[in-house]
C-alpha cells in the first residue's frame, strides 16, 4: 500500500478523536465519501491550541487502525469491516517533517489502535516522538494519545517528548464502558491520569524537567449510551478537579458502518455537544457551580437556548442586574456578557454611571443585554424576563 493511501485511511480513522481539536463540524461519520486531506469534515489536518494560546495546525493520524480491542462504539474495533493500514515509524517521521517544512502543519497528533499489547503499541508511539525530537530536531507541537494499560515507565517516557498527553475516558458511565468496551478498565484509566498529573506537577515544581508542559486532556462520547448531560458534566467537573485536566472534550456520537446492535441508530445532535461545551465554559471560567447548570426533566441541557440563558429563566428574581453596581461574578451571569466584556464594563464605570449608549460604544450587544440589566437610563421591571415565543429561533445569548 502506498503512503498516500495509508494517509487517507489513517487520517480518516483519527477524525473521531476530539481530544486535540475543536469540534462541531458538519460531517464526521465514516459512511460515504470523505472530503480530502485537511478538511475539517474529513481527515488530515486539525486545529489545536498551544500552551501560549496560539491556534496551531496538526497532522492528525493513527499509527494503525488495527486493534485487538472490540469497543462497540469504535470504527476501528477488532470486528469492524474496515480496510486496515499501518504506518512505519519512518513513514510518520517523514510525513511530519515533510509537511512541516512545507508550512502545512506546526505539529503532530498521534494515536493508535492497540496492536499486540498496550506496551508494544506505546513503545511504537514513543519511538516516533523520540525520533522527531532527538534525531530530526523537531521543535513543533506533539500530542500523544497514551495507552492507559501500558507500563507507567512508558507513560513517563511519553511525557518527556510530548507537549500534551491524553487518555480518553470515552464513556462517562463505568457500567456502559464495561458493557460496550469490555477490554477497557475505568479504574486503570483513572490511575494513569493520576500518575500523569503527579508527573506534570513534579516537573513544574522542579523546573528542571520537561514533562507534557501543555498538560493532559480527555474525551467523553455523548449519546452512545443513556448517560444524561447532568451526569456528563459531573464527571467532567471531577476530572478537572481530581486530575488537573486542561480540557475535557465532548464528542457527539455518530453511527458507524456495521454498528453493534447495542448502539443508538441515530447520531447525537451536534447542538447537544455545543451546549455541553458552553456549560463546561461556565463551570471553568464564569464561576458557575454544577447546581447552577439547569437541565431539562430528562437531565439534558436545553437545545433551544444556552445554559446561561436557562439559568436566567430559572432565576427571574435575580434579574435585572444593575450593571453599574454588580460585582464581576454577577456581571458574568448576565446573558450576552462575556469575561472580556465584563472587564470593559468594570473599567468604564469607574468614570461615570453607564447608560445603554455607553454599552453600545463598548461594543456590547445592547439588544441582547437589555432585558437583563439596569443602567442609568434603563429600568426594566424586576423578574419580568421575556421568554421567547418560539425558543427554537431564539438567538444564542452565550458569550
Amino acid at each position: 500500500m502506498d503512503l498516500l493511501r495509508k494517509l487517507e485511511i489513517l487520517a480518516d480513522a483519527a477524525k473521531y478523536d476530539a481530544s486535540c481539536a475543536s469540534s462541531g463540524t458538519d460531517r464526521r461519520h465514516s459512511a460515504g465519501k470523505t472530503n480530502g486531506i485537511g478538511s475539517t469534515e474529513g481527515m488530515g489536518i486539525c486545529h489545536a491550541y498551544a500552551p501560549d494560546g496560539r491556534c496551531i495546525s496538526l497532522l492528525k493520524i493513527l499509527l494503525t487502525n488495527a486493534c485487538i480491542f472490540d469497543c462497540a462504539y469504535c470504527i476501528n474495533r477488532r470486528s469492524s469491516n474496515v480496510q486496515r493500514a499501518r504506518f512505519s515509524v519512518d513513514e510518520i517521521v517523514q510525513l511530519t517533517i515533510g509537511l512541516y517544512k512545507r508550512n502545512c502543519i506546526e505539529g503532530l497528533f498521534l494515536s493508535s489502535g492497540i496492536i499486540r499489547d498496550p506496551n508494544y503499541t506505546m513503545e511504537q508511539v514513543i519511538r516516533v516522538a523520540r525520533r522527531l525530537r532527538e534525531q530530526e530536531g523537531f521543535r513543533g507541537y506533539i500530542h500523544l494519545k497514551t495507552i492507559p494499560d501500558a507500563d507507567p515507565v512508558l507513560l513517563d517516557q511519553a511525557g518527556l517528548y510530548a507537549d500534551r498527553l491524553s487518555i480518553n475516558v470515552e464513556l462517562p458511565d463505568e457500567t456502559s464502558l464495561a458493557r460496550l468496551a469490555p477490554e477497557k478498565d475505568a479504574g486503570g484509566i483513572r490511575r494513569s491520569m493520576g500518575r500523569m498529573r503527579l508527573a506534570i506537577e513534579d516537573a513544574r515544581d522542579r523546573r528542571s524537567r520537561r514533562f507534557a508542559p501543555a498538560g493532559q486532556s480527555t474525551q467523553l462520547i455523548v449519546g452512545a449510551d443513556a448517560t444524561d448531560d447532568r451526569r456528563i458534566l459531573s464527571v467532567a467537573h471531577t476530572l478537572y478537579g481530581s486530575y488537573g485536566l486542561r480540557r475535557v472534550y465532548y464528542s457527539a456520537f455518530s453511527p458507524i458502518p456495521d454498528a453493534a446492535a447495542a448502539l443508538p441508530l441515530r447520531p447525537a445532535p451536534l447542538l447537544r455537544e455545543h451546549r455541553l461545551y458552553q456549560a463546561d465554559w461556565l463551570l471553568r471560567f464564569y464561576g458557575f457551580a454544577l447546581s447552577d447548570i439547569i437541565t431539562e426533566p430528562t437531565g439534558n441541557l436545553a437545545l433551544t437556548h444556552d445554559p446561561k440563558l436557562a439559568y436566567a429563566y430559572a432565576h427571574p428574581e435575580a434579574f435585572p442586574v444593575d450593571i453599574n453596581r454588580a460585582d464581576k461574578a454577577w456581571l458574568l451571569r448576565i446573558p450576552g456578557l462575556g469575561v472580556k466584556s465584563a472587564t470593559r464594563v468594570i473599567a468604564a464605570r469607574r468614570h461615570r454611571r453607564l447608560r445603554l449608549d455607553d454599552l453600545a460604544r463598548l461594543g456590547l450587544a445592547v439588544r441582547k443585554l437589555a432585558p437583563f440589566i439596569i443602567t442609568a437610563d434603563h429600568f426594566p421591571r424586576a423578574g419580568a424576563i421575556p421568554r421567547p415565543s418560539a425558543p427554537s429561533r431564539q438567538p444564542d445569548l452565550f458569550q
